[in-house]
């Protein structure tokens, strides 16, 4: 059965909205934000949004790089349906004609991960935002935030896996996640991706970073690089930073490029 309690939210300051569910599943926020950010500007050419939910990511992307196609994938059917409401919206009509939507899994393998929409070497750019949190971290009975936010074993081996397959040589991946889940990550992109690039995100530039968002390259060789950290907010209390605010709304690059 579809949903039909949601709610209609704008992002990057008017230029895209999500339509998202209300009082259940995951709602949107500056995680997705952060992510697209780490798509260089003046990216082009086709991105897939692994775990795209309602679209956040993808859309965001969309809005910033003009260059850019966007295939938003979602294996929850109840998503899946808010991304694509989203994509019928009005006010994203001058987005809607570069994204499209597939229901597909992305843990899927082979012939099975070809025949679901998602072929080999199909993409210039992947990002994922897969569920990070331990089930100890999010207890709740709403089914859909958990599929959205608990961490399945083997979770980042499966989903680099799949984007190492369907993105190109040389084509980019980037994810965000929470520190503690670094080294799987880099695990994961053994003899995959090379040249990683790790951004901490810090609440408070005197605080631990709470998340980690990794930007790498396929077939990459290159080391890899710890960079500056993005500090959420500045010292005064919990007003964004210049950075984390332009970030947010779409008018700058995690990376700076």
């Amino acid at each position: 059965m579809k949903s039909t309690a949601q709610t209609i939210d704008a992002f990057h300051r008017g230029n895209f909205w999500l339509v998202q569910p209300r009082g259940k599943g995951h709602r949107a926020g500056m995680d997705a934000m952060m992510l697209a950010a780490a798509v260089p500007t003046g990216f082009s050419g086709r991105l897939a949004d692994f775990g795209a939910g309602a679209g956040a990511a993808g859309l965001a992307v969309a809005s910033r790089c003009p260059g850019a196609d966007v295939v938003l994938v979602e294996r929850s059917a109840e998503m899946a349906d808010f991304a694509a409401r989203t994509l019928a919206l009005e006010q994203n009509a001058h987005l809607s004609a570069r994204v499209s939507l597939l229901a597909a899994d992305v843990t899927l393998a082979g012939k099975a991960r070809v025949a679901a929409g998602l072929a080999d070497a199909s993409f210039d750019f992947a990002i994922m935002n897969p569920p990070f949190n331990e089930a100890k971290d999010r207890a709740t009975p709403d089914a859909l935030k958990i599929e959205a936010h608990v961490m399945e074993d083997g979770l980042f081996e499966r989903w680099i896996r799949t984007a190492a397959a369907t993105v190109r040589p040389r084509g980019g991946l980037a994810l965000i996640a929470r520190p503690q889940s670094l080294s799987a990550i880099l695990a994961a992109f053994g003899g995959r991706f090379g040249g990683a690039e790790i951004v901490p995100i810090q609440p408070h530039a005197d605080a631990p970073a709470i998340r980690i968002v990794v930007r790498a390259v396929r077939g990459s060789r290159a080391g890899l690089s710890l960079m500056p950290a993005l500090v959420l907010h500045d010292a005064a209390g919990d007003l964004f930073s210049p950075q984390a605010d332009a970030i947010n709304n779409g008018r700058a690059s995690l990376f700076g490029d």
